[in-house]
């Protein structure tokens, strides 16, 4: 039977939640609806340890500190067991054009007026000679360029993680087990559904074992097992604005000190990552099929990584997409299965959480309601387009000459919604951030003077200023930031006080 709308006179009381699969998508679910409802619900996670995870999402965004908080989750403990390191930001190198770089970092840039943003005073300091570089007067940017960090009073410094991956899973599911988490090991290898309305029943594992459940959570991966075979809900395609469609990974050898940025490094057909751990590096190379095939992406990725690789570097297979529905029937897909967006801008790990979050607010304890399907689809539409049409600018507004990929990404058509933005920025400055979308306006800003769209004008609120008064008010700001800056310890001198091992112990 086809699901469809539901009936309010068919609606079950959900008692028994089934997460299908692991990984850090599955071990996150686990995690919140045990920290929230564990007490009245029957929470079993089914997952094989014989089934492997992509487990490439090891750079966060500030976001995940919530998810933490809610979870009441050590931060010490948790960066020492998951070998984790602080983030301030991201690294685009050669995205503007080749040898020409900038960051991405958290936080805010100067001061804004309830007028203005900042960016419009800076813009007059630039045109009368008064202004440094945009980044000047944001603490977290200066502070990565100086490979500094320490927590600050009151919140003072934004950062988020670089973590191994598969340590997280373990980690949450360390939490969540004695929270009633019940986690049974099998392959799944069919489901069985309701006659009446196409919901899942049960899932059938490999040994015969059957587990029914009344609401179900797809962690499954790419193949998307529930939502995609059992409620037959395709992927929206994303591929003629998102031109890469593999990657490969790999681990490697710490050969140096960690530093508080993840590096994406553009090539002629997509780009690198490089991501430090305590106890090595994450790197990996994403890249359109199209404009650079397998050996020759394998070969690129290796010749330029530093340290020896741990494993052996393995292809994976994408497709830039988003189911429209992700939660369909009695299925929630969380992680891969509901859609893929390539890790540019860390928001993987951030959507499961999403996820998690949005799924407890509109828990169906009495039964699952049409009307809360709507609204969390909607919800979640509306945020992976904005961070659809982020990821989207980092291509399409490029200098690049060097090779097809980036003129065609250049050349292409985009969505209107992200047309509207460029040419709003390009023409007065301004940058307005949508209802709860993830990215605020300086996350706009930085990234598009960094790939080099400089505002025709600016606010006249700005004019307001003389040229004393501008000079003042932006150094004082800089000076702000560099007496911040230069006090604080390095990186790595604080993580390895902070949570880390002792000094010689890097090796993996």
């Amino acid at each position: 039977m086809n699901p469809g709308t539901r009936d309010p006179n068919t609606r079950r009381p959900v008692r028994r939640v089934v997460i299908a699969g692991g990984g850090t998508a599955g071990w996150m679910a686990a995690a919140g609806i045990a920290k929230v409802l564990g007490k009245r619900l029957d929470i079993t996670l089914v997952e094989s340890d014989e089934i492997g995870t992509v487990g490439v999402g090891e750079a966060t965004i500030p976001t995940l500190l919530n998810f933490h908080n809610l979870l009441e989750i050590n931060e010490q403990e948790f960066m020492a067991e998951t070998q984790a390191t602080f983030k301030l930001g991201i690294s685009f190198e050669s995205w503007r054009n080749v040898r020409e770089d900038y960051i991405h970092s958290f936080g805010m840039t100067g001061t804004d007026h309830w007028t203005a943003g900042f960016q419009h005073f800076w813009h007059k300091g630039v045109e009368r000679g008064l202004a440094g570089d945009y980044g000047d007067y944001c603490l977290e940017l200066k502070a990565s360029l100086e490979n500094r960090f320490a927590h600050l009073p009151d919140n003072g410094m934004n950062y988020a993680y670089h973590l191994d991956a598969s340590r997280y899973a373990k980690y949450l599911r360390r939490l969540s087990e004695p929270r009633g988490v019940k986690r049974v090991e099998g392959k799944i290898v069919r489901y069985t559904q309701h006659e009446d309305n196409g919901d899942v029943r049960s899932l059938v594992l490999e040994s015969g074992q059957e587990i029914e459940g009344d609401l179900f959570i797809d962690c499954t991966g790419f193949r998307g097992l529930l939502i995609g075979e059992a409620m037959r809900e395709p992927m929206e395609d994303w591929s003629q604005w998102l031109f890469c469609d593999r990657a490969i990974a790999v681990q490697t050898e710490s050969v140096g000190d960690a530093v508080p940025l993840t590096r994406s490094m553009a090539h002629q057909a997509g780009w690198q990552w490089r991501i430090p751990l305590q106890h090595r590096v994450g790197n990996g190379i994403v890249y359109s099929s199209r404009h650079l095939d397998d050996d020759a992406a394998m070969k690129q990725l290796l010749g330029n990584v530093e340290g020896k690789t741990l494993v052996t570097p393995r292809v994976i297979k994408f497709k830039p997409c988003q189911r429209k529905h992700t939660w369909k029937g009695n299925v929630v897909a969380m992680g891969l299965a509901s859609g893929f967006l390539e890790p540019i801008e860390s928001t993987s790990i951030h959507l499961i959480q999403r996820a998690v979050v949005r799924l407890m607010q509109t828990f169906p304890t009495d039964g699952i309601s049409q009307a809360d399907i709507d609204e969390y689809n909607q919800q979640c539409n509306t945020e992976i387009e904005h961070i659809r049409d982020f990821i989207i600018l980092h291509y399409h507004v490029n200098h690049r000459t060097d090779s097809p990929f980036w003129t065609e990404a250049r050349e292409m058509s985009i969505p209107a919604s992200l047309r509207h933005r460029i040419d709003l920025f390009r023409e007065t400055g301004r940058v307005f951030r949508v209802p709860n979308e993830l990215f605020a306006e300086n996350s706009w800003i930085q990234v598009m003077l960094g790939q080099g769209i400089m505002p025709r004008s600016h606010h006249q609120t700005a004019d307001l200023m003389g040229d004393e008064e501008l000079k003042h008010f932006l150094g004082g700001i800089k000076s702000r930031v560099d007496r911040i800056v230069v006090q604080l310890p390095t990186h790595q001198a604080y993580v390895e006080r902070y949570c880390g091992r002792p000094e010689g112990a890097r090796a993996a």
